[in-house]
């Protein structure tokens, strides 16, 4: 399509959970609801959304540490043909700046790097430091990111053999401070149970995985609106996890066991409490990327009823991070199906067509 040319999407473009329209027009990259005057139109047709979202990605990050410019183009270009169109990249050793000048790459949204305690974390992905710094690199992270710095909450202690919270309820309560001083939001790696709290409590605004929800904290994340990115394609590996060390650290192989076992229950009872669900696949690192379709899918075999799945990788995401969906005069950044992905989330496992910022990419 050339860049003069309109697109016109028609069929059933779903703007909201509520909001079903006929069609669109994409003029000048930009999405339209009134007939352009123009000559040179090619038409769409199908089930459109927005872009999907990934909350929790990793361009630039294998299993290794930070990858060359190559290999995280090929990541981007993965996740873009997977039909994510917006990416928070939930921290990254990589600076990844140069994709925001690739108009057919998606828009990411960085966390920065990770910040863990000393040895607290995979080897190469984080600042590993000690709790009387953990201010200093907050305010680092925030001023690096886009608005959001990324925590490792918990990790394995060596001395006890199981997983255990990173840092002290007043370091975190002065760093949190500091990242929304400077306009940052914060997030935080949690498997287990006992960092959730002190976090929650201090003001923090998302956790990832957060499979050591319990009873007594879900109230406590619902209360005070604090989001959750559950991850559920990377906790299908925790039974492999658990089986590498189970020679060595037992307690921390039985605990990822019983977190994983539960893993369904927690979104749920999260989910019906009114926290907060997003979608995220945890790309990067060990995990391939373009995934988003097998997520929306488990959140679903969680109890998510599919429409609220949806809007976790869609509407309700794109809100949360502060970015336009299918608004009038917005960046036409959409996905197009051959069928209605409301009345099957695996639709979107395979994009008939992908628009981003009013080209057809995919």
């Amino acid at each position: 399509m050339s860049d003069q040319a309109v697109l016109h999407v028609k069929g059933r473009v779903l703007v909201g959970a509520d909001d079903v329209r006929d069609e669109l027009w994409v003029v000048g990259g930009r999405i339209s609801y009134e007939r352009p005057g123009a000559r040179d139109i090619r038409t769409v047709e199908g089930w459109a959304l927005p872009g999907l979202v990934d909350a929790h990605c990793h361009v630039g990050l294998d299993a290794h540490g930070p990858v060359p410019d190559d290999v995280s183009e090929k990541q981007a270009l993965t996740d873009r043909e997977a039909g994510t169109l917006l990416i928070r990249d939930a921290g990254s050793p990589s600076d990844t700046r140069w994709i925001d000048d690739r108009a057919d790459l998606p828009k990411i949204i960085r966390a920065g790097r990770h910040i863990a305690r000393t040895r607290r974390y995979i080897r190469n992905y984080a600042h590993e430091i000690e709790p009387e710094d953990l201010v200093a690199y907050v305010a680092q992270e925030a001023r690096r990111g886009d608005g959001w710095v990324k925590l490792v909450g918990d990790w394995i202690d060596r001395e006890t053999g199981d997983l255990s919270a990173c840092w002290p309820r007043e370091a975190a309560a002065a760093a949190i401070a500091e990242a929304h001083r400077l306009g940052a939001r914060v997030t935080a790696h949690c498997f287990a149970e006992d960092s959730l709290r002190d976090l929650v409590e201090v003001g923090i605004d998302c956790v990832e995985h957060a499979t050591g929800l319990t009873e007594e904290t879900i109230p406590l994340f619902a209360s005070r609106g604090v989001a959750i990115v559950p991850t559920l394609v990377n906790i299908a590996t925790f039974p492999q996890l658990a089986a590498g060390g189970e020679t060595k650290f037992p307690r921390w192989s039985s605990h990822m066991r019983a977190l994983h076992e539960r893993r369904y229950d927690t979104v749920r009872a999260a989910y019906d409490a009114g926290v907060p669900v997003y979608v995220g696949t945890d790309a990067g690192g060990s995990l391939a990327h373009g995934l988003v379709a097998g997520e929306v899918a488990e959140l679903v075999t969680a109890g998510i009823p599919p429409i609220e799945a949806l809007s976790a990788t869609t509407w309700g995401a794109r809100r949360w991070l502060g970015r336009p969906g299918l608004d009038e005069g917005a960046p036409a950044d959409l996905v197009v199906y051959e069928g209605d992905p409301r009345a099957d989330v695996r639709v979107l496992a395979a994009p008939r067509r992908v628009v981003l910022d009013g080209r057809v990419v995919g």
